[in-house]
């Protein structure tokens, strides 16, 4: 799966590798995508790296997140923390593309993706839209699944500050009631298997909130897949 994104990242238009600058290269090069992208051992319920050999972290084993799955494709740190922010904060939704052929890298996430019944990105309030231009949450998603993703099933309900700007104990109550299924759409996730889609997963506090309440509403199923976790 690793060669194959390879072979994808080198069939577009020749541009600049936005990591070492070679030219002429794509967005993101072969020769970085080997040296930053390669798959680690994480912790299949919250992301966390662990030791070879070992599927869950000892926090996960003392309580059990609200997701079944949980895949991340890169840590968030050089070169993806710089790339993630001009994605995110410089309004380059075209960067979507690239990053999302990382997520489908990520182990897992193929079968993932094709198990999933609804790839649901995580909304972003009317508020940090506006700001931003787009959701990269959304952007992602609908390059990884455009004819499974939906963004009237998951709604945000209320503007939180931003996770980055608090403490990780008070993350948590930040987002507590910040998400929730939108009316009429509970009967679409019964008994259904569903993806969620982020970019950034810190804490976790913000997929595991989201999580919750597509469970309540009678989703059988939940994977968390992101572009980068925290370490």
């Amino acid at each position: 799966m690793f060669h194959a994104l390879l072979d994808r990242l080198t069939t577009a238009l020749p541009s600049q590798c936005a990591v070492c600058h070679a030219w002429p290269a794509q967005a993101l090069c072969e020769a970085c995508v080997a040296r930053f992208a390669q798959p680690r051992p994480r912790c299949r319920s919250c992301a966390l790296p662990v030791p070879h050999g070992v599927e869950r972290c000892g926090a996960c084993i003392k309580q059990t997140p609200p997701l079944d799955l949980c895949l991340a494709a890169v840590a968030y740190e050089y070169p993806w923390s710089g790339l993630i922010a001009r994605y995110k904060f410089g309004a380059s939704p075209g960067w979507s593309q690239a990053l999302a052929l990382l997520m489908r890298s990520t182990p897992w996430a193929e079968p993932a993706l094709d198990a999933a019944d609804l790839v649901l990105p995580m909304p972003l309030s009317s508020e940090r839209l506006r700001q931003r231009g787009f959701n990269q949450a959304l952007e992602l998603a609908r390059h990884l699944a455009p004819d499974k993703t939906r963004t009237d099933v998951l709604l945000r309900l209320h503007d939180t500050p931003a996770q980055s700007t608090l403490p990780r104990a008070a993350r948590l109550r930040n987002v507590q009631g910040a998400f929730g299924v939108a009316a009429g759409q509970a009967a679409r996730l019964r008994e259904r298997r569903i993806l969620l889609i982020d970019d950034v997963m810190t804490s976790g506090a913000s997929l595991h909130t989201a999580a919750q309440a597509l469970r309540a509403a009678g989703a059988a199923h939940i994977t968390g897949l992101v572009l980068a976790r925290t370490e």
